[in-house]
């Protein structure tokens, strides 16, 4: 006999869900100590999986609180000019990111549920603090006197549940004939028939209809990129501005450069990418963008290969190397020595005018023969 699906309902702090983050900084529970938990109750997946939604969001808070508390950045709303009325986003910055002359390190990182200074959700819940936010990064950089300014691509709009009167609109308005809306209606009605069947409850409940309202020049991660670009890293007084771009974050910062090419080969001194997932074919990258790639550039990707073992590409873009991981969460903790050891040879080389050319200049010549 089916159960009725209880309501979807949760705590909102970490204590309402009786876990705390231990000094090693793995999500425990209170009581038993114990890890978090995913099938709480069986056989009601879909009540489980809102319950590990709502554990999330109050993890992305808990980190935004260790970025203003425990790494002292400050936050920072977008649009710069938002009036009251409007929906926001924002950033983190150290206090010295405009201001510092030498280093300034941005970190952006992939695509999903993912926000500020996080890398993996999956990683936070299921492994620690360290491998699945950014706050390593965030530490060593400002122990080394860079400033930071931390990304926020994935808030792109905020969402509003729907009035009675626009559900009902939206349900009237279309542009489809009306044999092709009576088949998709007949189709929609027998998916939905097969899944109560198949369902593990009765009465399942009905969640709000939401619409979404985007924020203005940061509707999506590649806006929010530039957005942030044009207003503060290009702003800012450092010689030396680094990029550690993870997943669909390197996409962002690949498109950041087509967009503000010049810009961004005066400035940059070396980009650290972690697996990420731009394509210098599907991106239409122009042949200099892909040239100070190839000198500037080093993607860490998940390989089962040792640590910085080179890796080979078909692509004519930067070099890769291993992470020293096959699973694509983790590339960003793995690498994260190389990357600042990748960082400092990277000024000394721009200190000492010393090119390394002969090594790149052949794989210029081979990559030009595709």
């Amino acid at each position: 006999m089916k159960k009725d699906e209880p309501p979807l309902e949760f705590p909102d702090t970490l204590e309402g869900f009786e876990y705390i983050f231990n000094e090693k900084g793995q999500l425990r529970h209170i009581k038993t100590g114990e890890p978090f938990v995913f099938n709480y109750r069986e056989d009601l997946h879909r009540w489980n999986q809102k319950r590990y939604e709502a554990l999330g969001e109050i993890i992305t808070k808990y980190i935004y609180e260790l970025l203003q508390n425990e790494c002292h950045l400050k936050k920072v709303t977008l649009p710069v000019d938002a009036i009251e009325t409007e929906p926001k986003s924002f950033i983190f910055m150290s206090e010295d990111a405009l201001v510092n002359p030498d280093k300034l390190l941005v970190l952006i990182h992939g695509n999903g549920v993912v926000r500020a200074g996080q890398w993996a959700r999956r990683l936070i819940i299921n492994e620690d603090l360290d491998s699945g936010t950014q706050i390593p990064y965030i530490k060593r950089a400002i122990e080394e006197g860079y400033g930071v300014i931390v990304l926020n691509p994935n808030e792109n709009y905020i969402e509003v549940e729907k009035t009675k009167a626009q559900i009902q609109l939206s349900s009237d308005i279309s542009d489809e004939p009306a044999e092709k809306r009576e088949r998709k209606d007949k189709i929609q009605k027998e998916t939905k028939k097969r899944r109560d069947f198949y369902e593990k409850y009765r009465n399942p409940q009905k969640e709000k209809e939401t619409m979404q309202i985007y924020i203005r020049d940061n509707g999506s991660p590649e806006e929010h990129a530039i957005y942030v670009w044009d207003h503060f890293i290009s702003q800012s007084a450092a010689e030396n501005v680094f990029f550690v771009a993870h997943s669909y974050g390197g996409l962002a910062f690949v498109e950041l450069m087509i967009q503000r090419e010049a810009e961004v080969k005066n400035r940059v001194t070396a980009v650290a990418l972690t697996d990420s997932v731009h394509n210098v074919w599907h991106q239409e990258v122009g042949k200099t963008i892909r040239e100070w790639m190839r000198e500037n550039c080093c993607n860490w990707v998940s390989s089962s290969e040792p640590l910085d073992t080179s890796v080979e590409s078909m692509l004519p873009d930067c070099p890769r190397v291993s992470a020293g991981t096959e699973r694509h969460e983790l590339t960003s903790w793995k690498s994260f020595p190389s990357v600042f050891k990748f960082f400092s040879e990277a000024v000394k080389a721009k200190n000492s005018l010393v090119k390394p050319t002969p090594t790149r200049r052949s794989n210029r010549i081979k990559y030009e023969e595709f």
